[in-house]
């Protein structure tokens, strides 16, 4: 299989496993979005991690799978490549995207559907697309400029140049920069910490915060008033406001 799905003490590990640059083709999508779905529904899995190995997350998409297709051809798969990422980027989950080698063109744009990036310091990203003379097509345009502003978008896209690991962590497109050897360690323990956490306030704060990005600021927070209302029904609020009372604050344990 090109993308695998492994499962250990609640972290979902999506390893993509297409050597030796992990193109992105069609059958490595369609298994991602299978893989993605799997972990949104399964129980055991309560933090994701996004990996691509050791050397390289992903180059971007299979140029030469792509070469041969034609416009009719691309009307019909590229909905499936959007739907491939956007399952991804819906996970109901804590995200982490563990950045290692070249994460460009489509391996760029499947980092930017975790919910933070941990890169290698030898790591480089970018949106290469307009040297192809083509854009970004499975969500770059629009997940790039919501998280580091419509002029670094632009600046990237518009030039198809690659950012090291520095600079991408000072423009926002990564959060957190670390030695090549720990990134997958780093970003396995950044998703650990939060399995223990109350599965179904972690939900209601991605989804608070992803849906309200795409709204005007009262509908914002009438989802966050909804979500946050809808919580006092739950088993974990109720342990951890008794534990908070009976105990202190940080040491409710959740289910």
């Amino acid at each position: 299989m090109t993308v695998n799905l492994e499962v250990a003490e609640g972290v979902g590990t999506i390893r993509l496993d297409r050597p030796p640059m992990n193109a992105l083709d069609v059958t490595t999508q369609d298994r991602l979005r299978e893989l993605a779905e799997e972990a949104a529904r399964r129980d055991d899995v309560r933090a994701v991690v996004l990996y691509g190995g050791e050397k390289v997350f992903a180059a971007g998409a299979d140029i030469k799978e792509m070469q041969e297709m034609d416009h009719t051809a691309m009307v019909l798969r590229s909905r499936a490549l959007q739907d491939s990422f956007t399952a991804v980027a819906r996970i109901p989950k804590p995200v982490v995207a563990a950045i290692t080698g070249y994460a460009l063109g489509g391996g760029c744009e499947l980092a930017l559907c975790a919910d933070y990036r941990i890169a290698a310091d030898n790591a480089k990203l970018g949106q290469p697309e307009i040297l192809l003379g083509l854009i970004p097509g499975a969500g770059g345009t629009q997940r790039l400029s919501r998280l580091v502003g419509p002029s670094k978008a632009k600046d990237l896209i518009f030039t198809g140049r690659m950012v090291k690991a520095d600079e991408a962590l000072q423009i926002g497109l990564v959060d957190r920069v670390v030695p090549a050897a720990e990134v997958y360690e780093q970003a396995h323990a950044w998703a650990a910490k939060l399995v223990q956490g109350p599965a179904l306030a972690l939900r209601a704060a991605k989804e608070s915060i992803d849906a309200g990005l795409e709204t005007d600021i009262d509908t914002g927070l009438t989802i966050e008033r909804n979500w946050f209302a809808g919580l006092f029904a739950t088993e974990d609020r109720e342990r951890g406001m008794r534990s908070f009372v009976e105990e202190g604050p940080g040491k409710a344990k959740f289910l």
